[in-house]
């Protein structure tokens, strides 16, 4: 804090022996060092109490921090459940769904209706030929 030397220490010195006296500067000097000790003690104390200070706001800022990330990922957990609750009960309700297997069916009954459609038609000329035929053939 104070930048003293050796050679003014000893000047300090040699001062207070002339102002005090050699018999109260024994005194005098255990009351300094004592009051020097005090004050030391008192900035190491100040100086604990601000740092405990600045790691307490630093923790408190480190729990809001996991509060916010807290509720963030139990909003996201939320979110994610009611699509999944959603899709559970879109996936419940029966939908009607031609698949391919379906419509390949559908197309086989119809070409084979189409089928028969044309062999009752082709069969049934004949007949009317052959009825046509025994007519002909009668008169």
């Amino acid at each position: 804090m104070f930048d003293v030397s050796f050679s003014e220490l000893i000047v300090i010195a040699v001062v207070a022996l002339l102002v005090i006296g050699p018999e109260k500067l024994p005194k005098v000097a255990r009351t300094v060092g004592a009051f020097t000790g005090r004050m030391q003690r008192y900035m190491a104390q100040i100086k604990e109490e601000v740092n405990r200070e600045m790691r307490f706001e630093e923790l408190q800022k480190l729990q809001q921090e996991i509060k916010q990330t807290v509720e963030n990922t139990q909003e996201s957990i939320h979110q994610q459940v009611d699509e999944i609750k959603v899709a559970m009960t879109d996936a419940t309700k029966p939908k009607k769904v031609i698949s391919k297997a379906t419509t390949v069916k559908q197309k086989l009954v119809k070409a084979s209706s189409a089928k028969v459609s044309a062999s009752k038609t082709s069969s049934l000329k004949p007949k009317v030929s052959t009825v046509k035929s025994a007519k002909v053939a009668a008169k």
